[in-house]
């Protein structure tokens, strides 16, 4: 009797063993950093539009995070934060790479910074100290210059694809038989390359970031899809999202259900984290002067804003982990998070060291993955966007329940929410809480203070007449002057 009790309990310890050693063992790492996405654009967040099956059912078996925001309005910006874990103010890049400028404008907007820092530690050169491969599939946008590619920054495997949909331009790091079918579409070719990696590296922990085109404009999508929407558009009498757009949301769909498909048929499902994310947030109406057309694309109902403004509509974006050791299928949380958090996470769970002299904006998840009702040790997140895009620069603060954006452009104007209660941004209360206001400016005046935030300046060539106009940097030339004449933008689309 008591041998087999003895029996029994050492089976239990070698299972508890085992239990633990699953949920610390360093994990695979796939993160999927999809283009321009919306916060709304997929069914797990509210879209009923938009078929998303393989999305939500990542969701369904992860955390799906409804307060995670993109660090920066615009693309660059976000992913110079993800690769580095600091705020892009510190390094500059607080506008996509290479910008495009307004002029005559009321502020001269500070240039960005033009390539990410090869002095900077990536999270890729961080995990690759913890023994991980590393791989980059897709989109970069942190520098032009051979010497500033991915394979420069730390990652083992880099396959950078130019173009939008048909891949275009690609450059696959010693890889020449990696090649794309004919006229096939990106987010396939992308999936391709990914699966091809998963497969090459499965033997050891590996990170793996897949950075689609998709869905930026230019709108474009394989004509069956298109066709789908377009009849569901009009047999539910609905004008958005635009059926083109609809159909690249379910090409990333096909690929993420490709790629979680090939992680679980190579075993590694129990430990793989997959992080689904946006770079920043959607575009509700396309400026494409190429293609001569101001098409509206979604809705970002009930957020207001769009890409380029710091709006919510403009950097809140969706987050869904998945990771079966730390977090329960299902799960919600509403802990304030942001991109920068990315890096400390994963080197937390590769079991890393972070580097001893680069500062570390980010926090990790890790207590928010296993108890999603908990509180990060952080009192503020905070974005600068000194440029003009869809919105005026700015810079502004979330503070547990408040928001607060400040405008740079001389205005003066500053803008108040109760975010936790206005997800819409509806009622500005700058107003009627002028206390509130005068804190959260000071702290943020302090914080662009610490980070050496680059500011706007006074144009000394303000032209009330000529302050629309968008400039190309690298042309030194008006972007289609000829086209804005004819179709001049609105009031609406200056706001």
């Amino acid at each position: 009797m008591i041998r087999s009790i003895c029996l029994c309990f050492t089976a239990f310890l070698c299972c508890l063993v085992s239990s633990t050693a699953s949920a610390v063992d360093p994990p695979n790492i796939v993160l999927i950093f999809i283009d321009d996405l919306g916060w709304k654009d997929i069914g797990c967040y509210g879209n009923d539009f938009v078929d998303t099956p393989r999305i939500d059912k990542l969701a369904s078996e992860g955390m799906r995070f409804t307060d995670f925001y993109a660090a920066g309005a615009v693309c660059s910006p976000t992913r110079c934060a993800l690769q580095s874990g600091q705020n892009q103010a510190r390094i500059g890049i607080t506008d996509f790479i290479s910008g495009h400028w307004r002029p005559f404008e009321r502020v001269i907007t500070p240039r960005p910074t033009m390539a990410l820092p090869l002095d900077t530690v990536t999270i890729a050169e961080s995990l690759k100290s913890a023994g991980y491969s590393t791989g980059y599939i897709g989109k970069w946008h942190l520098g032009n210059g051979v010497q500033f590619q991915p394979d420069h920054q730390g990652y083992d495997f880099s396959a950078v694809i130019g173009g939008p949909h048909l891949p275009g331009t690609y450059r696959v790091q010693r890889r020449p038989d990696l090649k794309p079918k004919p006229a096939q579409y990106r987010t396939d070719f992308e999936a391709d390359l990914s699966i091809d990696f998963i497969r090459s590296n499965k033997d050891k922990p590996f990170f793996l970031l897949l950075s689609p085109y998709a869905v930026h404009i230019p709108l474009g999508a394989m004509s069956e899809k298109v066709e789908k929407y377009r009849k569901k558009a009009n047999e539910l009498n609905c004008e958005l999202p635009h059926p083109v757009y609809a159909a690249m949301i379910e090409h990333c769909d096909d690929m993420v259900g490709r790629i979680v498909d090939a992680i679980d048929d190579a075993g590694l499902t129990d430990n793989t984290m997959i992080v689904f994310t946006s770079d920043n947030g959607g575009l509700y109406r396309r400026y494409d002067y190429r293609e001569q057309a101001d098409d509206n694309v979604s809705s970002l109902a009930p957020l207001k804003g769009e890409k380029g403004s710091l709006h919510e509509g403009g950097v809140r974006v969706p987050l869904i982990v998945k990771y079966p050791p730390l977090v329960n299928g299902g799960a919600v949380c509403s802990e304030p998070t942001i991109t920068y958090d990315f890096y400390p996470t994963f080197v937390d769970l590769a079991g890393g060291t972070l580097p001893k002299n680069q500062t570390i904006d980010g926090l990790s998840l890790k207590p928010l993955l296993s108890e999603p009702g908990a509180k990060l040790n952080r009192d503020a997140l905070h974005w600068h966007y000194p440029h003009y895009h869809h919105d005026r620069p700015a810079s502004s603060i979330r503070e547990r329940d408040w928001k607060l954006i400040e405008y740079l452009d001389g205005s003066g104007d500053v803008e108040l929410y109760q975010i936790t209660q206005d997800i819409g941004e509806s009622k500005n209360l700058a107003g009627e809480k002028k206390g509130r206001v005068t804190d959260l400016r000071q702290k943020l005046k302090a914080w662009r203070g610490d980070v050496i935030a680059r500011m706007p300046i006074p144009n000394p060539n303000y032209d009330p007449k000529r302050a629309d106009q968008w400039w190309n940097t690298r042309s030194g030339k008006p972007i289609d002057s000829d086209r804005r004449k004819r179709f001049p933008p609105t009031e609406k689309d200056r706001r």
